[in-house]
């Protein structure tokens, strides 16, 4: 049965045409909404209070989760279930930030054992190059570390290592390369002493065409410098799992850190993805950081769907989309530090639920995954808030804030939380025409200075940004992504969308570098023709 031919589903459809109120009117209607209208959990407080929906929107929804059995297919995933069927994988991150003491199966062996000890591997790593101990080729401490990795093996950790540069040892530079332009090589390893330089490259199979040309760049720059090829074994780790192509490289697989297929790259931050995370800010941050994903994940798993913070915002989110007709959602941080946060979650979301057929390969008949965007307030209101208040598209917004800054400095974070509250109320209630005529506004400007309004947002807000809070807040939205999955009854753990074009660039970068040697399509073709010419 298709997720539209649910009763539950036609439910919404029903209430949809008769939930006409604004916010404005909710809020006049209803003198406890905004206490009864929020949650908390794992240091979270969300007011979800500024949404287009009513308690029996709630309850329509919440009953639209128990008819697509999400606490039981949150207990599969949890267990080690096999619950990415193209892939025929477990789907376990949780494992990896784990604090119980309970055995977590996955083909009949408790993972726990080798994730503890490539956790302890990655500290006493991260501790040796903190202190010194781990000296490159010539003797000299390492001060430049460079992550080589792209997809889930770079957003990830430059999204963390952002986020939490306020805890990290300025004493290292930490960098990070994902793109296959030579610019961004290049301009990484920019005066830098390749003496005090190392390299983590971080591939699963240690085959993926854009890390290992950046790899092989990599690993040019330091011999070029050095002139010794047992050098490269002072200055390479690596972070995966083919131990012959890795020693090829000329890394020592004693200084190779493994993980799973069960775990998958936009789900891997918790993993050996993390080293260059950890080096940054030490093990004890990053286990606290392990913490806070761990309190969130408990939550999820046990908390009722009416207390349930992931479950509540993704059906919220499912509510803008599919009912409401918003197409996309802008994540809003006010807080520099997180200014990766939302780039890390346009691939956490649009990569796992970017799918246009069922579980079962049937074309869905309704949106899946939003275009997810944003940037740190208040920088983005001198950017794109016109469109937000004034525009003619329907853009829900996750607004996300601290109680405490870390770093104070004068009236600065009092002003930038001034701000995020008043862009939350001013999304919501807006200004009608006839207050901007009390304000003596000429008539011809009218229209233009009136803000309808009625547009939703959630509040998210914390005490400050630590490493727990990261963790509790991007366990949050892997959750809330998982939820929306298995309601569309899509795979949020494959990404076959991104095959296709790798294929096609093998074929056209021979056609690139040796021409007549295939034939394209007239458009492209075309380009290369042109290309040529230029060149």
């Amino acid at each position: 049965m298709q997720l539209t031919d649910y009763p539950e589903w036609q439910a919404l459809v029903d209430h949809t045409q008769v939930a006409t109120d604004n916010l404005v009117t909710l809020f006049e209607n209803d003198s406890n909404r905004a206490q009864d209208m929020n949650l908390q959990a794992a240091g979270l407080f969300v007011d979800y209070s500024k949404n287009r929906i009513t308690a029996e929107t709630l309850t329509l929804l919440q009953d639209l989760a128990r008819a697509r059995n999400i606490e039981a297919a949150t207990t599969a995933m949890f267990a080690g279930e096999k619950i990415n069927t193209t892939e025929n994988r477990a789907v376990l991150h949780t494992a990896l930030r784990y604090q119980g003491s309970e055995p977590i199966v996955v083909d009949e062996q408790d993972v726990l054992p080798e994730v503890r000890d490539v956790l302890r591997r990655m500290g006493e790593f991260s501790d040796n190059i903190r202190s010194g101990s781990w000296t490159g080729y010539t003797g000299k401490p390492i001060k430049n570390i460079i992550n080589i990795g792209i997809g889930g093996s770079d957003l990830g950790p430059v999204m963390a290592y952002e986020a939490l540069k306020h805890y990290s040892d300025r004493s290292i530079s930490v960098k990070f390369v994902s793109n296959i332009d030579g610019t961004h090589f290049t301009e990484a390893v920019r005066e830098l002493d390749a003496a005090e330089t190392l390299f983590i490259v971080a591939s699963k199979t240690f085959t993926t065409d854009e890390t290992m040309t950046n790899a092989s760049s990599a690993r040019a720059w330091l011999l070029a410098a050095l002139r010794d090829e047992s050098a490269v074994a002072k200055h390479f780790v690596a972070v995966s799992t083919n131990n012959e192509k890795v020693s090829e490289f000329g890394i020592d697989t004693a200084n190779m850190f493994g993980f799973w297929d069960w775990v998958g790259g936009r789900y891997s931050l918790c993993s050996a993805i993390g080293l260059s995370v950890m080096v940054a800010i030490g093990r004890d941050n990053f286990q606290a950081m392990l913490e806070g994903f761990y309190a969130m994940d408990e939550h999820f798993r046990t908390a009722p769907i009416e207390e349930n913070l992931p479950v509540t915002l993704a059906l919220i989110s499912l509510w803008n989309l599919n009912f409401l007709g918003a197409q996309s959602e802008a994540i809003l941080p006010y807080d520099q530090y997180l200014n990766r946060f939302a780039a890390y979650f346009q691939q956490g979301n649009m990569e796992s639920n970017g799918k246009s057929v069922t579980k079962a390969g049937e074309p869905v008949s309704y949106q899946t995954g939003p275009v997810i965007w944003g940037e740190p307030g208040t920088n983005g209101q001198h950017a794109f808030y016109q469109l937000l208040h004034q525009g003619t598209l329907l853009v829900p917004c996750d607004f996300i804030g601290f109680a405490k800054p870390l770093n104070e400095l004068g009236q600065h974070h009092s002003k930038l939380t001034a701000n995020l509250l008043a862009q939350t109320k001013a999304l919501a209630f807006g200004k009608t025409a006839d207050t901007v005529r009390s304000e003596g506004v000429a008539e011809d400007l009218v229209a233009h200075k009136t803000f309808v309004g009625n547009h939703p947002s959630n509040t998210i807000i914390a005490k400050q940004l630590t490493p727990q809070t990261l963790g509790a807040l991007t366990a949050l939205y892997e959750h809330k992504i998982f939820v929306q999955g298995v309601i569309w009854d899509i795979n949020s753990f494959d990404q076959w969308g991104v095959e296709l074009g790798k294929v096609l660039a093998t074929d056209i970068f021979k056609e690139l570098t040796n021409p007549g040697t295939t034939q394209q399509d007239q458009s492209t073709n075309l380009l290369l023709s042109k290309l040529r010419e230029l060149k």
